[in-house]
């Protein structure tokens, strides 16, 4: 597949797309259903599901390791939280899988593989997951690991599916080298979105965002302080709230990237050190100043 030239993203492009603004109350900004957390990282799947809420998805469900589940609920009180069993190591076992599937069935959303740790185990997870889904879909983190012995896994959602793979998670994908996939990181995700029928969205200093049918866009990455772990739940979870709003995944994964950047370079000059966990509470503000903009522009636009 030939890969456009990459469309920049700036404000412009995002005022002439502007996100959809359902209606009504809760159920129609939409579910989004959260999955995974191994029982020493459900930080994870907390900063998905705040993303997530904090730009506008309606309800937020999380399927998290029993051990923290509790804990996690208490952290997030906006959020159903579900526990699943897990194997001796804390990693999720496959007989919670049904359970999932349960949630998954109310979901407009499901976001799986945040807090994985084991590529094995997070595949073998998702695989009992994911052919039974009729939801929209980001896979994220070690979630992405299930592709590599599935790579049509996911084409029976036709078009409903993002991916949000970093520099590590696409060259495990194509089984080539780190080096290789930061040379040519474009093509690399456009390889990825062929093969798989999915909207990738790669993760590294510029951000690629790349449909199966070609198109491409770029946004910077943001400063240096984003480089930090759980700044990759953020953006997956941001990106699956908007989608719970009724964005595409290619709209979802563009306006991610800016909003995810910008949040950034403001939280560093406001704030200098900020933490993953910073940078969902930022997003808000980046959304309403783009939206701003586009009513002052609508307000003074000529009407003959």
């Amino acid at each position: 597949m030939a890969v456009e030239r990459p469309v920049r993203v700036d404000r412009e492009l995002l005022r002439g797309w502007p996100l959809p603004d359902p209606d009504g109350d809760k159920s129609d900004h939409g579910t989004v259903l959260v999955v995974g957390g191994a029982r020493q990282t459900p930080g994870a799947v907390l900063l998905v599901a705040e993303a997530a809420l904090r730009v506008g998805a309606g309800k937020v469900q999380v399927a998290t390791a029993a051990d923290t589940a509790a804990a996690l609920a208490v952290a997030l009180p906006e959020a159903f939280v579900e526990g699943l069993p897990v194997l001796h190591d804390g990693e999720l076992a496959v007989a919670g899988a049904d359970r999932v599937l349960e949630l998954a069935a109310g979901a407009d959303v499901v976001v799986l593989g945040p807090g994985l740790g084991r590529p094995r185990d997070a595949s073998l997870f998702a695989a009992q997951i994911v052919p039974h889904l009729d939801a929209g879909l980001v896979l994220d983190a070690l979630g992405t690991a299930y592709l590599t012995g599935h790579r049509d896994g996911v084409r029976h959602l036709d078009g409903r599916v993002l991916l949000t793979p970093n520099v590590t998670e696409v060259a495990a994908l194509l089984e080539r080298s780190e080096e290789e996939i930061t040379r040519e990181q474009l093509r690399a995700t456009g390889t990825v979105a062929d093969r798989t029928g999915a909207v990738v969205l790669s993760g590294g200093e510029v951000s690629y965002i790349v449909s199966p049918e070609g198109e491409a866009w770029s946004c910077d990455s943001g400063p240096s302080d984003l480089a930090t772990a759980g700044s990759g739940d953020v953006k997956a979870g941001c990106a699956a709230g908007l989608m719970a709003k009724g964005a595409s995944p290619a709209q979802a994964a563009v306006w991610t990237s800016w909003l995810h950047a910008h949040a950034g370079a403001r939280l560093r000059e406001d704030r200098p050190g900020f933490l993953a966990r910073d940078v969902p509470r930022a997003i808000p503000g980046e959304i309403d100043r783009v939206e701003r903009d586009l009513s002052s522009t609508e307000a003074v636009r000529p009407t003959g």
